[in-house]
């Protein structure tokens, strides 16, 4: 019987027949269904594009012009500063701190950059080295948002569930650090972000594993609750020095529950468009797959074994298997636990190896998002069974930003 998965392999297998492998390939379809989906549980406020989740100005572009989607949130200011002059978006937030000078003496040497770029911050000393680089009074007004720490600690500082960003936790320090932004002059408090990884970043149903994904769920729960009052204490302390334009919060894994917190007025979301293989450990929601890359079997070890060229396509995070990427098409094929995804060759088994030989391709669905874009310089734009489009990526530009 033809399953949805060999149809879709047909179907990738006759649009890039011309191409040879190692490619990446973006279905259309799926990539703009998923952008209604993610507003849809929005519910009416609007979603910010995480661009390190995209990495290729076309299809920041593409998601940009659906209903529903404003701004990019960029991960360096060289690449804000990129995407804003190319005219990618006129409004750019910077989602973590910057220490690069030359980015910064560019900004606040520029009048129209600096109003459509803010910074992120969460210590004074990255207000001084703002201030080091061009003097207050001899640049614009520098746009900066609060970066307020969203992890739980449920036992104050011994327990820390969620990553490590901002020094600043309490609604008490929200307010002080806002405080001190609004006495320096040369710089504008626009925004408080509240990025909640614990829930956004953490699939809360990890197959094969029932229990781990009750706990994680129960975590969840308990973690949202606090933050939601938190937050938006932290948000009336912060508004009692600064009238803010935006309070940013979540992810693609959060979108639904961050639109529901009152202090929130915008949502981050980019993942959800390629609908990368970590969200199949989602429960709530899981985006159609949209991304793919193809590599070739090169070899057959035994008669239930294939190699292919490359395939060591390995997403960052803490090491664990999460991290490699999923061979997906054909169905039935799973790595060699003693290799695991290799550099130059990745060996598969299991039934989906048996009818496949040399020359064949083997599609992987990576476990990230925009890290597939750091290995292929174009992505292949697939309508039904053809390719309608080939776009570059950040590093088909190149452009290299971390």
């Amino acid at each position: 019987m033809t399953t949805e998965r060999d149809k879709l392999r047909e179907r990738l297998e006759r649009a890039t027949a011309h191409l040879d492998p190692p490619y990446a390939v973006v279905d259309l379809a799926a990539f703009d269904a998923n952008a209604v989906a993610l507003t849809d549980r929005a519910a009416g406020k609007p979603l910010r594009l995480a661009s390190k989740s995209i990495r290729s100005r076309a299809l920041v572009g593409r998601a940009l012009g659906r209903p529903g989607w404003r701004g990019v949130m960029a991960f360096t200011l060289a690449e804000a500063i990129w995407l804003a002059r190319s005219g990618v978006t006129d409004d750019v937030l910077v989602a973590y701190p910057t220490v690069d000078r030359a980015a910064l003496a560019e900004l606040t040497g520029d009048a129209t950059l600096a109003r459509t770029v803010t910074l992120m911050v969460d210590d004074p000393g990255q207000l001084d080295l703002v201030d080091a680089v061009r003097a207050p009074a001899g640049r614009p007004e520098v746009r900066v948002c609060l970066d307020l720490d969203a992890s739980w600690r449920p036992l104050g500082a011994r327990v820390h569930i969620g990553v490590r960003r901002s020094p600043v936790h309490s609604a008490r320090a929200a307010g002080a650090f806002a405080a001190a932004v609004t006495r320096r002059p040369g710089f504008t408090l626009v925004g408080l972000m509240a990025y909640e990884a614990q829930i956004a970043g953490l699939g809360d149903a990890p197959p094969g594993q029932a229990a781990l994904g009750a706990a994680i769920r129960a975590v969840q729960r308990r973690s949202y609750r606090e933050l939601l009052a938190r937050r938006g204490a932290a948000v009336r302390a912060v508004r009692e020095h600064a009238d803010l334009e935006f309070v940013n919060g979540g992810g693609t894994g959060s979108v639904a529950a961050t639109s529901a917190d009152p202090a929130v007025t915008e949502v981050t979301a980019g993942s959800g468009l390629y609908g990368p293989a970590l969200f199949d450990g989602y429960r709530g929601w899981r985006p159609t797959p949209a991304a793919y890359f193809a590599c070739a079997v090169v070899r057959r070890p035994t008669p239930g074994m294939v190699t292919v060229h490359g395939g060591g396509w390995v997403a960052s995070g803490p090491p664990a298997t999460s991290r490699l990427p999923t061979p997906w098409l054909p169905a039935g094929l799973r790595m060699v636990g003693s290799e695991g995804a290799g550099e130059v060759q990745t060996p598969l088994t299991g039934p989906g190896a048996v009818g496949l030989r040399v020359g064949d391709r083997v599609w992987f669905r990576h476990a990230k998002a925009g890290e597939l874009c750091e290995r292929v310089n174009e992505l292949h734009l697939v309508v039904g069974d053809e390719v309608v489009d080939t776009v570059p990526t950040y590093r088909g530009e190149g452009r290299a930003f971390l």
